[in-house]
C-alpha cells in the first residue's frame, strides 16, 4: 500500500496528512495518498521556479528523457492497469486503451520537443525600406506549469497535462484528483527514474478548497492547465487574471444520426462512445438526435446491443460497464433517470443500480426540460431526441452553454459540409460519435467548454511564449 507521500524536488516526503484511496468497485482500502498542508504547497511551487529560473534542460535531452519514461511505462504496464481499475473502476479494456494512449501521448512529446519553432516573418513587404532587415519568431517555454487533473483519466489526461509541458521546457507542479491519486505518484516516480533534473515535475495532492486555492493565489505560477467543471474552471479563469490557461471542461454531447445513415455502424459506436468509462468522459454521447424516419429501427438496434452489455467486476475481462467513481454520484444519476420518468421519459431498458455500479440506461419520450438532457449526466445514461431533419439537430446540439465535441453520421457530403460548417464545437466528427479521439490531435471546446487545446504539438504551441526577433544590418 502507498504511504501517503508527496514529491519535492526530486524527494518523496510525508504528506501533512494523510487520506485513504478506495478500490472503486470492492470499496476496500487499496492506497493512501498525502495531503499536503501549505507550506508543502508553497514548498513545491518554489521548487518548480528554482528548477525553470536555474536550469535550462536542451530540447534533445527533453526527448530523451521522455522517449526513457515511454519505455518506462511499458516496463510496469501491468501494474499501471491494475492500478487504473483499482482507482477508476475503469474495466481492464478502458485501462488498457487509457495506458495503450498515455505512451503514444508520452512519445509525441518527446518528438514534438525537437521541433519546436518559430517562423519567418516577411518583413520585406512591409513599406518604409525594410528590404535588408530579417524577422523571425522564437518560442521559449513560459515557466511553471500547475497542471490541476480529474478522475475519469488519470493516466493519459495527466500525461497530457505534463509530458507537453515537459516537452516545451517548463517545470511542473501537479494535482491530480484526489478519487485517483495512484497512476500520478507511479508516473512521478518513472520521470524520477528517467533522468529529470529535480524541481521539473512536483506531485501534492488535496482537495480543491486548499490545496487548489493555494495553487491559484500563488502568483509563481506562469500557467493553467485544468480539466473538470465549466464551475470550477471560472474559478481558475477568475484567479490566473492575466496569465494563461488551458481549460477543458464540461459538455452536453450530441451525436446525430441522419436518415441515410448506416445504422448499425452508428448504434455500435453510439454504445461504445456512451458507455464507456461508464459514461464519465466529457465527450460521452448523452443526447442522440435521430431523424423521426429512422427513430424507431436506430432505437431497436441501439436497445439491442445495450441489453448485451455485461455489467459488474471491472477486472472480468468481459465487462463493459464498471463502476462510476463513486455511490452518491450513481445515486445523483439514478434520481436525474427517475425525475425522468417521472416527468413522462420512457426507459428502453431497465434502469438499475447496485452501490455505485449503475446499468446502462436508454431514455425514449425525454424533453429539453429534463436534467438528462439539459445538464451533464456523466453517467451510462443516453437520451433520445427524435428530430425532422439535420436542421433542427443542429439547432439543438447548438442549444447548450457547452461546444466541446460532437458527431454527425450521414452518407452524404452536402449534410456533412453543412454540419461542418453549423455546428459550433471544437470537434465535429462525421461518421463517428462526439468521443471520438486522437491524441495527436487538436483537442478542445468553444463557449463554456473552454479553450486551449490538448495534443502534444498545440500544448506545446500553448505553454510557450512567442517572441519577434529582429536583425537590422548597418552599414
Amino acid at each position: 500500500m502507498r504511504d501517503g507521500r508527496v514529491f519535492i524536488s526530486g524527494d518523496w516526503v510525508p504528506g501533512a496528512t494523510t487520506c485513504p484511496v478506495f478500490d472503486k468497485y470492492t470499496r476496500q482500502q487499496v492506497a493512501q495518498y498525502g495531503a499536503a498542508d501549505k507550506l508543502q504547497t508553497e514548498t513545491a511551487i518554489q521548487a518548480a521556479r528554482r528548477a525553470f529560473d536555474k536550469e535550462s534542460i536542451h530540447p534533445y535531452r527533453r526527448y530523451e528523457i521522455l522517449m526513457e519514461v515511454s519505455y518506462a511505462l511499458e516496463r510496469r504496464q501491468q501494474q499501471i492497469v491494475e492500478a487504473l481499475i483499482s482507482e477508476t473502476g475503469f474495466t481492464r479494456r478502458d485501462a488498457t486503451n487509457d495506458f495503450a494512449r498515455s505512451i503514444q501521448t508520452v512519445t509525441q512529446s518527446a518528438e514534438e520537443a525537437k521541433r519546436i519553432v518559430g517562423e519567418m516573418v516577411p518583413i520585406q513587404g512591409a513599406p518604409m525600406q525594410h528590404e535588408d532587415r530579417i524577422a523571425f519568431t522564437i518560442r521559449k517555454p513560459i515557466g511553471v506549469v500547475c497542471a490541476i487533473t480529474p478522475f475519469n483519466s488519470p493516466l493519459n489526461t495527466v500525461t497530457h497535462k505534463i509530458a507537453p509541458a515537459l516537452a516545451a521546457g517548463n517545470s511542473v507542479v501537479l494535482k491530480p484528483s484526489t478519487y485517483t491519486p495512484i497512476c500520478a505518484e507511479i508516473l512521478c516516480e518513472i520521470f524520477n527514474e528517467s533522468g529529470l533534473p529535480a524541481g521539473f515535475l512536483n506531485l501534492i495532492n488535496g482537495a480543491g478548497d486548499t490545496v487548489g486555492r493555494w495553487l491559484l493565489e500563488s502568483s509563481d505560477i506562469d500557467y493553467f492547465t485544468f480539466t473538470g467543471s465549466t464551475r470550477v474552471g471560472k474559478i481558475v479563469q477568475q484567479a490566473a487574471g492575466l496569465r494563461r490557461t488551458q481549460l477543458e471542461l464540461g459538455n452536453i454531447s450530441s451525436t446525430i444520426i441522419c436518415d441515410d445513415a448506416s445504422l448499425e455502424t452508428a448504434a455500435d459506436k453510439c454504445v461504445a462512445a456512451g458507455f464507456r468509462k461508464a459514461g464519465q468522459v466529457c465527450t460521452s454521447v448523452q443526447r442522440i438526435l435521430v431523424d423521426e424516419k429512422v427513430v424507431e429501427a436506430f432505437v431497436d438496434l441501439l436497445v439491442q446491443r445495450t441489453s448485451n452489455l455485461k455489467v459488474g467486476d471491472p477486472r472480468e475481462e468481459n465487462t463493459v460497464v464498471g463502476p462510476m467513481i463513486d455511490e452518491k454520484e450513481a445515486r445523483r444519476a439514478e434520481q436525474w433517470i427517475d425525475e425522468a420518468i417521472t416527468a413522462g421519459a420512457s426507459p428502453l431498458t431497465q434502469p438499475r443500480r447496485k452501490g455505485a455500479l449503475l446499468w446502462p440506461t436508454i431514455l425514449n419520450n425525454v424533453n429539453g426540460e429534463m436534467r438528462v438532457v439539459c445538464e451533464e449526466i456523466f453517467a451510462p445514461v443516453l437520451s433520445i431526441l427524435p428530430v425532422s431533419g439535420l436542421d433542427q439537430a443542429i439547432d439543438i446540439a447548438n442549444n447548450t452553454p457547452f461546444g466541446l465535441a460532437s458527431g454527425l453520421f450521414t452518407n452524404d457530403v452536402n449534410r456533412a459540409l453543412k454540419a461542418i460548417g453549423k455546428l459550433r464545437m471544437g470537434n465535429v466528427h462525421i461518421n463517428d460519435t462526439s468521443s471520438s479521439r486522437v491524441d495527436l490531435a487538436p483537442y478542445g471546446g468553444l463557449k463554456d467548454s473552454g479553450f486551449g487545446r490538448e495534443g502534444p504539438r498545440y500544448a506545446i504551441h500553448d505553454m510557450t511564449e512567442e517572441r519577434l526577433i529582429t536583425l537590422n544590418p548597418i552599414s
